[in-house]
């Protein structure tokens, strides 16, 4: 199979590239198609053919449920049961955006999409080509990361020509992702309402639509297994074995001083800028962004940890922060990247 990259720049005069996005999607089968968190791999979400496409090319575990993304609120109404009135005001706030929502399931959605679960995610992402590409589509379009089961997240187009050239006909090229990771997943189908995967949103921001908000235990103990199946496995790998280190600058530095005198092996430091000095000058570097703008830290995440990929590196140390605001879903991600492999210096 050859795999076609459309680039759209303006949507009106690139139109004729989501009417083909669309067509694809509704004769079941798949389109990488560019969100603001991650690029998603994109199917017709009412369709058990489709969503089984989704599985295979990304070799993902079938108790992995899929989330489903639609382009108004309006939409989610033939696919859940019930929906809360604090719900509907949190949805009217922070919809469109980096927010999933797990409610109890109608009978049109498919067994595939929520692994045989009686709940369904939904989202409705800002992007506006992923919401054009919906809306066009007619149904909604379940869409986990464009990537190979394990491997870091995409965030631009070639991210994902590079995990799925030759095996789907089309990705949708909308630059780069503005945030860079994953959405927060909220349970709303008991109370407290539960998150059961940090990201953008953390526990304050849903609180202020909401009485009370908690974290899934298993985010705070790595001995209890989590609700949500997906975050069980081992996400957002490189290739490289990777720890990731916390502490203040100066500690960071003797850490890496220490390091490198008693290491051979070809290593990337992914850092924040104020730490740059801390390297020699034949030191790989990868840029976290100000220590200061998380968001940068967020957006630059995944894009690191794939360039480390292609320089081909033995090893991969990281700047890790404290689990605060989006930090708490930043280390989500490091955590899982790295095999739980964080060092306090």
């Amino acid at each position: 199979m050859q795999t076609e990259i459309l680039k759209i720049d303006d949507i009106k005069s690139d139109y004729e590239y989501i009417k083909k996005a669309a067509d694809i999607i509704r004769k079941n089968e798949l389109v990488a198609i560019p969100t603001e968190t991650v690029y998603g791999l994109g199917a017709n979400g009412l369709s058990k053919e489709a969503c089984k496409k989704i599985f295979e090319v990304k070799g993902r575990p079938q108790d992995n449920p899929l989330i489903l993304h639609i382009s108004e609120i309006e939409e989610i109404k033939n696919l859940i049961l019930e929906l809360p009135v604090d719900v509907k005001t949190l949805l009217e706030n922070l919809w469109p955006g980096p927010l999933t929502v797990i409610f109890n399931k109608s009978d049109i959605v498919p067994s595939v999409v929520t692994a045989g679960g009686n709940t369904v995610a939904i989202r409705m992402p800002s992007h506006n080509i992923a919401r054009e590409i919906i809306k066009k589509s007619g149904v909604p379009i379940a869409a986990p990361s464009a990537n190979i089961s394990g491997r870091p997240s995409p965030t631009t187009a070639n991210d994902v020509y590079e995990d799925l050239k030759g095996k789907i006909p089309l990705i949708i090229d909308g630059g780069q992702s503005s945030i860079g990771i994953e959405s927060t997943v909220l349970d709303v189908t008991e109370k407290p309402y539960t998150i059961l995967r940090p990201g953008f949103y953390d526990k304050e921001d849903l609180e202020e639509y909401l009485n009370k908000v908690v974290y899934d235990n298993a985010l705070i103990s790595d001995n209890i297994i989590p609700k949500s199946p997906g975050q069980k496995y081992k996400h957002y790998a490189p290739k490289a074995n990777m720890e990731v280190i916390i502490g203040d600058n100066n500690s960071i530095k003797e850490y890496i001083r220490n390091y490198s005198k008693d290491t051979n092996k070809k290593t990337a430091y992914i850092l924040f800028e104020e730490n740059k000095n801390i390297l020699q000058k034949d030191d790989i570097f990868l840029s976290l962004g100000s220590k200061n703008k998380l968001n940068e830290m967020a957006h630059n995440l995944f894009r690191n940890l794939r360039l480390a990929d292609k320089l081909k590196v033995d090893y991969i140390i990281c700047e890790g922060i404290e689990e605060k605001g989006i930090g708490i879903g930043i280390m989500n991600r490091l955590k899982k990247s790295s095999s739980h492999n964080i060092r306090r210096v």
